[in-house]
């Protein structure tokens, strides 16, 4: 049974789809930190609670960083997440798709341009560009992180899902009905970075978008 899961959703303004680009280092760090989550949760515990010591209040600096971020729970959401990891099993890592950066660099791309957020809706839905991609196995679903610029930075931010209801980032991160994935970050004109990561239980790309 095809399921579609969805951590949020916004609308951002529909464009052309733009053309495949090559995967960078960042996105690729990406899949390597989710995948360092996934198979070794415990070891990711480490990270939370490191980033917990540069909490003020809900003010986050960033290590190295001079710019504060302002969170909406403070460390009652990194406390959180650092229990859910305890819990968590080790689950097998995610293997990466191009067909999958494909679809995501099609939302990272028309964001950065427009400096919209979100998921996308009408055409630029996250099914229809899959679709437009491939076909997809069991399940589908999309994380979209904003402002960090660093792999570590990003997978932190969607673990611990400060002021999401449900968590539903830190779900599909850990959701071991995933087993491919595909990233692309692009700089967006208002936070700076976004990051695109779409998710498949299976993902064959189709010969057009290849």
């Amino acid at each position: 049974m095809h399921r579609l899961i969805i951590a949020l959703t916004l609308c951002c303004l529909m464009l052309p789809a733009l053309p495949a680009r090559a995967a960078t280092p960042l996105d690729r760090a990406v899949v390597a930190e989710l995948n360092l989550a996934r198979t070794a949760p415990r070891r990711y515990v480490a990270f939370l609670r490191d980033y917990r010591r540069h909490l003020s209040g809900k003010m986050y600096l960033p290590p190295g960083g001079s710019v504060r971020i302002v969170t909406r729970e403070g460390a009652a959401a990194v406390d959180e997440a650092i229990g859910a990891l305890l819990r968590q099993r080790p689950i097998p890592p995610l293997a990466w798709s191009d067909g999958l950066a494909a679809v995501a660099a099609e939302l990272a791309g028309q964001q950065e341009q427009t400096g919209a957020t979100g998921h996308g809706a009408g055409d630029e839905e996250l099914r229809n560009r899959v679709e437009r991609q491939g076909s997809w196995q069991r399940s589908i679903g999309e994380n979209i992180s904003y402002g960090p610029d660093d792999a570590r930075q990003i997978v932190l931010q969607l673990i611990i899902d400060d002021g999401v209801k449900g968590r539903g980032h830190r779900r599909n991160i850990f959701d071991p009905a995933y087993r491919q994935a595909g990233v692309a970050c692009a700089p967006h004109p208002v936070f700076g970075t976004g990051c695109v990561i779409d998710f498949a239980g299976g993902f064959t790309a189709s010969p057009a978008g290849q």
